[in-house]
């Protein structure tokens, strides 16, 4: 029974991840549970289990008394003389306890307390590997429909895909294998709740940790990201070697990194972009890929005035407003978009109110010098034929 018991713990452990001494523990408890049920006290009942070879004694500790009053709690010296010779009045006797002797309820309850113990641990065992994996990606498998929910298989847990967090137009068939990003696990009665995501823009950003070693070593950093998840995203990145092109890192050869995001996020668009410290530069960058003329830029009140070409208007404000939308989500400023001809007639948008500007006036010593930058950010003809 013993070799057969030790088996057992053997593949709970394996199976359920659960500690044999965790089982022991409970074993222990159910023998006490069970000395409670048939003789009313527990207090004075000891259990011990060889963890090795699984043998165990359970024993009561009774007083040596010369008149027994209560024969739970003591025991009397004649009685005592048969497990101990030397035994004398006020001694602590061991007495040996035979748990075939237990009733059947007794039994049955020391069964219960055992099972209860290990759906316990397997509920805390389950719910510690994942909340471990909170904020991060797995793989998943799509299961069923739950209404307008869907429910992912993580393995050895359900997780639930609600209507809120599933991109508008993705349509996922059983046994379909996707990837989803965990929002949160909870812990219930009934185990660990698992929320995932696939709209949410950390999922992309996961993604390319897991895709791009530059990212995921440090060497690239991804700074900022703004998603409209099924549709578009922007991503700014930053390298700390300057030997890496962080743009380039994150696209890979021939797109193959980038576009195995895009496959995984179904067909979703991905623009990334240099971050940049300069917050005129920075925005620029984010209206990509739309040209720019200039940008004013308010570090404090976070906000900026861009100028466009005439052609490029349409370009910079993208499909419903997304492009600006997305740029502004990325650098954090709330962006003015107007095309060279509405800016000339705009208050603050002219160049000749940037050059009369103080913190201008430090960066330019003369209007002269002013327009010859003026001259450099505009197109060439050459890039207004190919436009």
């Amino acid at each position: 029974m013993s070799k057969e018991l030790l088996d057992a713990l053997d593949t709970l452990e394996k199976e359920k991840d659960i500690s044999k001494e965790t089982l022991f523990d409970a074993i222990e408890n159910s023998l006490i549970t069970a000395c409670k049920n048939h003789f009313g006290k527990s207090d004075h009942i000891k259990v011990e289990i060889n963890r090795n070879t699984c043998d165990f004694r359970v024993y009561a500790q009774k007083t040596v008394v010369e008149e027994v009053e209560d024969d739970v709690l003591e025991i009397s010296l004649e009685d005592a003389k048969e497990i101990r010779r030397r035994a004398e009045l006020g001694d602590v006797i061991q007495v040996d306890i035979k748990s075939k002797e237990f009733g059947r309820i007794a039994t049955q309850n020391a069964k219960n307390v055992i099972l209860q113990k290990i759906r316990e641990e397997e509920r805390s065992v389950l719910y510690n590997q994942y909340y471990g994996k909170e904020k991060d990606v797995v793989t998943g498998i799509v299961q069923r429909n739950i209404g307008k929910n869907i429910s992912i298989n993580l393995g050895k847990v359900d997780a639930v895909l609600t209507e809120s967090e599933q991109v508008k137009g993705e349509a996922f068939k059983p046994t379909e294998r996707i990837k989803v990003y965990i929002l949160e696990v909870k812990n219930t009665t009934k185990g660990p709740k698992v929320l995932v995501s696939r709209t949410h823009p950390e999922l992309v950003k996961r993604l390319f940790e897991n895709e791009v070693t530059e990212v995921k070593d440090g060497t690239v950093e991804i700074k900022s990201i703004a998603r409209e998840a099924g549709s578009r995203t922007k991503i700014a990145v930053w390298s700390n070697n300057k030997d890496v092109d962080p743009v380039g890192a994150c696209v890979g050869m021939n797109g193959a990194r980038v576009n195995s995001i895009v496959e995984e996020l179904r067909g979703e668009k991905i623009d990334i972009i240099n971050w940049d410290e300069n917050p005129g530069i920075l925005i620029e960058n984010a209206l990509s890929p739309a040209k720019v003329v200039f940008v004013i830029a308010d570090g404090d009140e976070k906000t900026a005035k861009v100028v466009v070409p005439d052609y490029q208007l349409s370009l910079a404000i993208g499909k419903e407003g997304q492009n600006a939308r997305l740029a502004a989500r990325l650098t954090g400023f709330k962006i003015d978009i107007k095309s060279e001809t509405q800016a000339k007639d705009a208050p603050g948008f002219r160049l000749e109110d940037y050059y009369e500007d103080e913190e201008y006036e430090e960066e330019y010593d003369d209007e002269e010098e002013a327009l010859e930058y003026e001259e450099l950010l505009a197109p060439s003809e050459e890039e207004m034929k190919e436009e």
